[in-house]
């Protein structure tokens, strides 16, 4: 609903647009030696009416986005503070494994490193190993330690504890941004724009509308709709996304935090990047298996490098990869890039 302001704009809109025609009306029937003068009269009346309806729209544009504000800011990065390095993070979305969600606890501990260092200093890498299953159920506290204040790199540790123990090790580097002589990367892929794609959500429907889906089929697509998941995907290749044949263990996909972020300062969009970067990664080990169905899965350890500033609620291309997989372990890289063509960060798992 309309906030009350806008409920009045436009009703006032629609009152002077009912006024605007009575008026009309009213003056076809005048002699037409005042043909001018009413003419003149319209145009005025038009002309309010254009300005209040452009006031309506801007009220509404800005209530839009208010509405749309990525839940990631306003809930899942939101921390708490206890203490002097002491922060309470709570959860949003909760997998169907009952388990809390890596990338959440990534995202919430880089969030706790960057309130620790100075606003002239960016994410430039991290590194973390997780070391138990989150609780859904309990709130994550998150200890940081200063480790070092450098003139061009400063490092932080952070633990994320539940139940007094750590379920996740972390160190953040962070750094000032400085123009660089050397500069180089390699060709991005060549692939179909996001505009052109269907998101995950759309393709689901499209298949659960086909009459000859198995009503197995039917009931775990219905679940993957039910979660509310604050990230938004466009596979480049949706046969091969959703493992319909045994394929290499690559692939690509378009993807963006829901919600609206803004301009906002590459810390946040570094944090919101780190929380994204868990996601979809573990299904690029199993694409040469179809048949098989894993029990279980779970990342183990997380690095993620950040090269050059993005907006992490604009589309980016996701390009996963795993060279090897054996022991029961899978190796994954994941190399991401702006809609510009410019590589933005990576990920290794």
């Amino acid at each position: 609903m309309a906030p009350s302001g806008v409920a009045r704009k436009i009703s006032n809109v629609n009152r002077r647009s009912f006024q605007t025609n009575m008026a009309e009306k009213e003056l076809g029937g005048c002699h037409e030696n005042s043909g001018l003068t009413d003419k003149n009269k319209i145009l005025e009346a038009n002309e309010a009416l254009k300005s209040e309806q452009d006031e309506v729209s801007q009220s509404r544009n800005s209530q839009y986005q208010q509405d749309l504000k990525s839940v990631l800011l306003t809930s899942v990065l939101n921390l708490e503070k206890l203490d002097v390095d002491l922060y309470r993070g709570t959860h949003h979305w909760v997998p169907r494994t009952q388990r809390l969600f890596g990338g959440q606890i990534v995202g919430q501990a880089l969030v706790a490193a960057a309130k620790s260092v100075s606003d002239s200093l960016y994410a430039h890498s991290l590194h973390c190993y997780f070391v138990r299953a989150g609780d859904p159920k309990v709130p994550v506290l998150y200890q940081v330690d200063r480790t070092r204040d450098g003139r061009s790199f400063t490092v932080r540790s952070v633990k994320a504890i539940q139940h007094g123990q750590p379920i996740l090790i972390c160190q953040a580097s962070f750094q000032t941004l400085q123009p660089s002589p050397l500069q180089h990367q390699f060709p991005m892929p060549v692939v179909p724009p996001p505009e052109d794609l269907l998101t995950v959500e759309e393709l689901i429907h499209h298949y659960l509308s086909k009459p000859d889906l198995a009503e197995e089929a039917k009931k775990g697509l219905k679940k993957l709709l039910a979660n509310e998941v604050p990230i938004e995907i466009k596979p480049v290749n949706p046969a091969h996304f959703y493992r319909l044949g045994p394929e290499q263990p690559r692939r690509l996909f378009w993807g963006r935090a829901r919600g609206h972020i803004g301009e906002g300062n590459m810390k946040l969009h570094c944090c919101v990047a780190a929380y994204v970067s868990d996601f979809a990664l573990l299904g690029t080990v199993l694409l040469p298996y179809p048949e098989y169905r894993a029990k279980f899965a779970a990342s183990l350890d997380h690095s993620m490098w950040f090269h050059s500033t993005f907006r992490s609620d604009e589309w980016m291309l996701y390009e996963c990869e795993s060279p090897w997989a054996g022991q029961y372990v899978g190796h994954i890289s994941r190399t991401n890039a702006e809609h510009s063509k410019a590589y933005v960060f990576n990920i290794r798992i």
